[in-house]
């Protein structure tokens, strides 16, 4: 039996979504791309630069504190450009271009509400806790406000995690090299793989921060003139919209058009689980609990350098959805059934697509590098968070302990080369998804939202005990699969798409992990107040209570109004497309 949690209709939308594929295999044969010598050139010397960053880095580590977070010496502008450019990998860019094409201007969500906000709460209210208790990662801090089973669970789940999407990476990277360069599969993965590699086994950290602040130029160059000339061929802002609203609906082109509760959209999801799942649990649950994103604002110079780490990142992240939004509706407009059996196309192929038809070479060459920077960064971020919870957390603290800091270097470094194999292994389990990013928001609802509801009780709650945070996260986190497995997968709940389901799983971990939590507390014995100073909202730690250092307290540097202010600009930009 079938149970809609969404009301049913008897009639059917005046203009229906187009069905996706059931299975992602490589991308369109006709988008091999007329590469030139020019081409490569250009990629040629990225590849050198990125290598030179890396032997330039290795001359700053001398410790494990230098090898896994920089010696905490980098300045805010660094790290805030890092932590963007972090996020910004190609599945983000091919997965959200897929977004727009098959979701339309719905894809604002997922930057507006699923990103800035959660940015900001995490520079102004919980990176005080992150960098004043010094802890070298975030399940670290669940090892102090909790104890030992709950930290050894974060940090493996973390680390699989980390593997996986590292691997959805590597994978998108081989499917799109294969069709645009002609080049086999298992090139493009050990090509990729090797650079990546040796880059972070080189420099650590540092290495992977300087990689990807170069890498975040080169991913912008890549996708404004892909835009601006995509916009051009379609006839501008208006022309494109016309052009939608014709054959996809006046709701294809706005944000909120078409979600009030029982109502038809392309997205299928309302405003409440929008709002709650996306704009609230997988939201705050990804951007203040994945290290991948958290290690770089560990690592910057002093604690008013890291809170502002997140702030700055926010103002490129609210411009970016149209450098990656506008090629998707692009290609909506230009294969009218991409994504159905119909078309030889698939979501995942509008970004390529657009620069197989629009850009010359030269262009052409600085395209591909910046899908390729965008392939290393994402990979990047997760390989350097992977070597560092799987070093410190796992086999510093409960495998071979109190051995000298050079051991724990070299064992860094080896365990980046298996964090590296490993991620060539689970590359495929991304291809059942012809959305990419259906598939990376299913592992954020499975992995990150428990570990943001453990978080954030055991943060503003005294009372939670203990115990309560290991049974918290097995509880979310087996509850999102649940969700998903059983009641979506098996038909037992109808919910129209993917990112819905992944909504509703979020909704349903952050609920049975916040209820397991307080019950557990009810019944077992709290943690001593005097261990909690500087891990619960209210009290202090030495490190909270940093001075800001010189220069810091300018005005235009205050994180309160650098916060507020991304806040309102999101806030705004919202308006075009809510009428």
């Amino acid at each position: 039996m079938r149970i809609p949690l969404y009301p049913v209709h008897p009639a059917p939308p005046v203009h229906p979504v187009p069905a996706v594929h059931p299975v992602a295999g490589p991308l369109a044969a006709e988008l091999r791309l007329p590469t030139n010598w020019l081409d490569y050139t250009i990629l040629g010397i990225y590849f050198v630069v990125v290598l030179g960053i890396g032997f330039a880095a290795r001359r700053s580590v001398k410790t494990s504190l230098d090898f896994f977070l920089s010696g905490r010496s980098l300045p805010a502008w660094i790290t805030g450009l890092a932590f963007v450019s972090a996020n910004l990998a190609a599945t983000e860019i091919l997965g959200m271009a897929a977004n727009s094409a098959q979701y339309g201007a719905y894809t604002v969500h997922w930057y507006w509400i699923g990103a800035i906000p959660a940015m900001v709460f995490l520079g102004l209210v919980m990176m005080p806790f992150y960098y004043g208790s010094k802890v070298r990662s975030v399940p670290e801090f669940l090892l102090l406000r909790f104890d030992r089973s709950a930290h050894l669970l974060s940090s493996a789940l973390f680390a699989f995690a980390a593997i996986l999407i590292s691997g959805v990476n590597l994978y998108a990277l081989a499917i799109v090299v294969e069709a645009l360069l002609g080049w086999p599969q298992w090139v493009a993965i050990v090509v990729a793989g090797f650079f990546v590699l040796a880059y972070i086994t080189l420099g650590g950290l540092s290495s992977a921060i300087y990689n990807e602040v170069l890498q975040f130029f080169v991913i912008l160059a890549a996708l404004i003139p892909l835009t601006v000339l995509g916009l051009r061929k379609v006839g501008g802002w208006g022309g494109l919209t016309d052009k939608l609203t014709a054959s996809h609906g006046g709701d294809f082109v706005t944000a909120w058009g078409g979600t009030g509760i029982g109502s038809d959209n392309p997205l299928g999801a309302n405003w409440l689980t929008i709002v709650l799942g996306l704009g609230f649990v997988l939201s705050f649950g990804y951007w203040t609990t994945n290290f991948a994103e958290v290690q770089r604002a560990l690592s910057a110079r002093n604690l008013s350098a890291a809170q502002r780490t997140p702030l700055i990142a926010a103002y490129p992240k609210i411009f970016i959805v149209f450098l990656v939004m506008i090629p998707g509706l692009v290609a909506a407009v230009l294969v009218p059934r991409i994504g159905t059996a119909e078309s030889d196309l698939q979501y995942n192929d509008a970004i390529p697509y657009l620069m197989e038809q629009l850009l010359p070479n030269g262009v052409l060459g600085i395209a591909v590098t910046g899908l390729l920077a965008a392939f290393m960064a994402g990979m990047a971020a997760n390989v350097s968070s992977f070597n560092t919870v799987f070093t410190t957390d796992i086999w510093a603290k409960y495998v071979v302990r109190d051995r000298e800091d050079g051991y724990y270097v070299r064992f860094g470094r080896l365990i980046t080369a298996i964090g590296v194999l490993a991620s060539i292994g689970t590359a495929f389990l991304a291809s059942s998804f012809s959305n990419i990013m259906s598939y990376l928001q299913t592992l954020f609802s499975f992995f990150n939202v428990p570990m943001f509801v453990v978080f954030i009780v055991g943060m503003f709650w005294k009372r939670a005990s203990k115990k309560s945070g290991f049974w918290g996260l097995l509880a979310g986190t087996t509850a999102a699969m649940v969700n998903y497995f059983v009641l979506y997968k098996q038909d037992v709940v109808s919910i129209p798409t993917d990112q819905g389901a992944n909504f509703v799983s979020a909704i349903a971990g952050f609920a049975a992990g916040a209820v397991v939590m307080v019950a557990v507390s009810l019944f077992t014995a709290p943690k001593p107040e005097e261990e909690l100073r500087g891990l619960v909202y209210g009290t202090v730690s030495p490190g909270m209570a940093e001075p800001p250092a010189e220069g810091d307290d300018a005005w235009y540097r205050r994180p309160a109004l650098l916060g507020w202010g991304a806040i309102v600009l999101a806030a705004v930009c919202y308006i075009p497309f809510s009428f």
